[in-house]
């Protein structure tokens, strides 16, 4: 038998409301993304375990575990490319894109306008890229 379309959802066994905390990101070298991270993005460093370093804001959630490679496991390696990582920017983003490629910072797309957002990609020090996007006020 099939469900259709008007079928309730399936329950799921002991479902609760949860949240993501953080998302891993490969890195080569932890030191060097932690420092780029806070240097070039201005974000928090979270924690700072030996192993579990995460960064992003304080109290806000949303962090991102910097994983380094040579730790992930066998046959692990670097995966740039399009983290599917969302940041929202408060602020001017083109102000903010210019400040950060005079700084060094490299984009795989400049600030671009849709119908849904103003967003430019920026590329960490081992090709991860993030999706900056300028909240609304």
């Amino acid at each position: 038998m099939t469900a259709s379309t008007t079928d309730p959802p399936a329950p799921r066994p002991n479902a609760s409301p949860t949240w993501i905390e953080s998302t891993a990101v490969l890195v080569q070298n932890r030191d060097r993304s932690k420092a780029w991270y806070r240097d070039q993005l201005g974000f928090d460093i979270v924690d700072d375990g030996d192993h579990w370093v995460t960064v992003g804001r304080k109290g806000k959630g949303g962090l991102i575990h910097l994983c380094q490679v040579s730790e992930a496991g066998e046959g692990a390696g670097l995966e740039p490319g399009n983290t599917g990582i969302l940041v929202y920017y408060q602020g001017d983003l083109r102000a903010a894109h210019d400040r950060l490629q005079r700084a060094g910072v490299k984009f795989s797309e400049d600030v671009t306008e849709r119908p849904w957002g103003t967003y430019c990609i920026v590329v960490d020090p081992d090709g991860n890229e993030l999706c900056l996007m300028e909240k609304a006020q």
